[in-house]
């Protein structure tokens, strides 16, 4: 019997460190879990501390760049667009357009060696050269001074103003424009070409990004031979039709008889009223002189006046001869029914009109003519 139950005692003592061993391993093995869960963690933690380092020193840098941008410009717009604007003064002033240029040189052909005619062509093509040459006006009035600006929406047109008027100043203390700005008052002229109405500005919207300037320099001498007539005309025997628009802007050339210093241009608009048709007439002024209407009746009008007028023995600066008229250009606007005007505009052979498209920056990036 002591036997038998000294056995079972080692028996039971085995089953004892049996369990024991395995509940140690298990604990242990939990332990080391826990301990790579832990481990995990932290590198984990570790991880994201770095992200979070990273990204909030991202963050620092974009705001430092964005000072930087605020406080140093790449550009300035202002005086990009004041630079802009000044070239675009002194090349209207002393830059006659090709397309003019080209018809004054074909215009000198035609006349007769010797005559007065062949003389004043000789003396307009030898001031176009000479102006150029020495960046000086090509005529001692350098007239009402015209801005033309079609811009996109949102546009701050006060802000252009502002810029452009101290482009003009600066264009008059380097002398490409005159002091030709006087108090109708007073007629004081102390004021640079700055004053109520001049420059005169035009503002257009446009669907286009991008902003166009033009400019047309228009001296006293062509604007005072400048017409407007109310149809009918009945001393003209000039009826609402397009003859009796084609009397009156004849009757116009050969009142002007050479002054203005022709040859001229023409810009017409039939319609409108008084004011709108004037400011139209202006603006065909700013259309190439090779180019064609859109419509054909006012096309062919346009070539019938050039083709009449240099017929009539007018010539240059009414010495006679076969230069009368260098183009003519005719708009049209709705009226009312008591109402038809034919405003005619006059432009002198030194027709000064230029014109740019500007860049984001405002720099030039386009001649227009």
């Amino acid at each position: 019997m002591t036997k038998k139950k000294a056995t079972k005692k080692k028996v039971a003592k085995k089953t004892a460190k049996k369990k024991t061993t395995k509940k140690t391993t298990k604990k242990v093995a939990v332990k080391k879990k826990a301990a790579k869960k832990a481990t995990k963690k932290k590198a984990v933690k570790k991880v994201a501390k770095k992200a979070t380092k990273k990204k909030v020193a991202k963050k620092v840098a974009k705001k430092a760049t964005k000072k930087t941008a605020k406080k140093k410009p790449s550009v300035d717009l202002k005086k990009q667009l004041h630079d802009s604007i000044l070239e675009l003064i002194r090349v209207t002033s002393t830059v006659i357009p090709d397309d003019v240029q080209k018809v004054i040189l074909e215009s000198l052909k035609k006349e007769k060696e010797g005559t007065s005619a062949e003389y004043a062509m000789k003396i307009i093509e030898a001031n176009i050269e000479l102006a150029k040459k020495k960046s000086q006006p090509m005529c001692q009035d350098t007239g009402t001074i015209l801005f033309f600006i079609e811009h996109p929406a949102g546009y701050h047109q006060n802000e252009f103003k502002k810029v452009v008027e101290k482009a003009v100043v600066e264009a008059t203390k380097k002398g490409y424009l005159r002091q030709n700005s006087v108090d109708t008052l007073t007629g004081a002229n102390n004021t640079m070409n700055i004053g109520l109405g001049h420059p005169s500005f035009h503002f257009h919207e446009h669907n286009k990004n991008t902003v166009e300037v033009k400019l047309m320099l228009k001296g006293g001498g062509c604007e005072n031979v400048g017409a407007q007539y109310a149809l009918p005309h009945t001393a003209l025997d000039a009826g609402r039709d397009l003859k009796g628009v084609r009397k009156v802007i004849l009757d116009a050339i050969v009142k002007a008889q050479g002054k203005g210093c022709g040859p001229g241009v023409l810009g017409v608009t039939i319609g409108g009223d008084r004011g709108a048709g004037f400011i139209d007439s202006k603006e065909q002024l700013l259309r190439k002189l090779d180019d064609s209407n859109s419509i054909p009746e006012l096309d062919a009008l346009e070539r019938d006046i050039v083709e009449t007028a240099n017929k009539l023995g007018i010539g240059p600066m009414g010495f006679g001869g076969k230069t009368t008229l260098l183009g003519c250009k005719i708009g049209v606007l709705n009226r009312l029914p008591a109402s038809y005007f034919v405003s005619v505009s006059y432009m002198c052979w030194a027709f000064r009109r230029q014109g740019v498209v500007l860049g984001a920056n405002n720099e030039i990036k386009k001649w227009l003519y």
